[in-house]
């Protein structure tokens, strides 16, 4: 998802507001389930799957970190070819056009010999780094409501569920692009994992979402994950849920058991997997990988 600004703009916006107030198997890295051996492997997607600000940082311009799920899903299958241009901040848009001066369109890496795909994208489609820019900040102001969510349904239409549902053609058509340059590949589309507890809990002591705000989130978060695997299904791709394996690992968890970054930490950008997050992403690819 979009990180080189984001994170920035996250931390400066909850600080402006603040101030104006006055599974598992995190020990062993990921087992290959693959026994078709793969050729060549592409990995596309947005900073979910670049690994935003995990350290080692490869790719200053697109948040690449050598610790990101496609660097470990290579390090296991051992392809002949390996391209990895996943890019923070990258929307649909970015796999046919240039998304800055070192980041070509993201199907340049696609070849008819291409035999893997893998693609997490759809999170900066429908805005991620607004959302969390607004949910942060409201709940600094009303922490017990729904601030959010009311901002975002005030007109009687929740306009994040139609960004949604609006951003699914988006997703086909992305699938689509990959099978038309790719005809013989294996196009794996991952979700998202969980950022808040599973179960419609907050941590106001870790991130200043409001109580009745983070069960919508949550269901806002499923939706996306929801339309995605549909997407998938319907255009001969395969789902990768790593939404499941990830609950109990979201944002309000200690460091060690968390997944997921709050808004304060150098493990990565907030609200972004670090690198047991991206491992436990790997795990749930590999799996996949017959």
């Amino acid at each position: 998802m979009r990180f080189a600004p984001s994170s920035r703009r996250v931390r400066a916006a909850v600080a402006a507001t603040a101030a104006a107030l006055t599974v598992t198997g995190l020990g062993a890295g990921p087992a290959s389930g693959a026994e078709t051996p793969v050729d060549r492997y592409v990995a596309l997607g947005d900073s979910f799957a670049s690994a935003a600000g995990v350290p080692d940082q490869v790719d200053s311009a697109c948040a690449r970190s050598s610790r990101n799920y496609p660097a470990l899903v290579n390090a296991s299958l051992t392809p002949a070819a390996h391209r990895d241009v996943t890019c923070g901040g990258a929307t649909t848009v970015h796999m046919t056009s240039s998304q800055n001066a070192s980041a070509p369109p993201q199907f340049d890496a696609l070849s008819t010999d291409t035999d893997l795909v893998t693609l997490t994208i759809g999170g900066n489609d429908i805005g991620f780094a607004d959302i969390i820019v607004r949910c942060v900040s409201l709940g600094l102001f009303n922490p017990f409501g729904s601030p959010c969510k009311n901002s975002y349904t005030w007109t009687g239409t929740d306009r994040l569920a139609a960004t949604i549902d609006a951003t699914a053609p988006k997703i086909a058509a992305t699938i689509d692009g990959i099978r038309q340059r790719a005809p013989h590949a294996r196009i794996l589309v991952t979700g998202y994992p969980a950022i808040l507890p599973d179960d419609g809990t907050n941590c106001p002591s870790v991130v200043s979402i409001a109580r009745k705000d983070a069960p919508w989130l949550r269901d806002t978060h499923k939706r996306l994950n929801a339309m995605i695997a549909t997407q998938a299904a319907e255009h001969g791709a395969v789902y990768v849920d790593t939404y499941t394996r990830s609950i109990g690992h979201d944002v309000c968890k200690p460091s060690g058991t968390r997944w997921m970054e709050p808004l304060v930490t150098d493990a990565a950008a907030p609200f972004h997997p670090n690198a047991a997050g991206e491992r436990a992403m790997a795990d749930a690819v590999l799996a996949a990988t017959p």
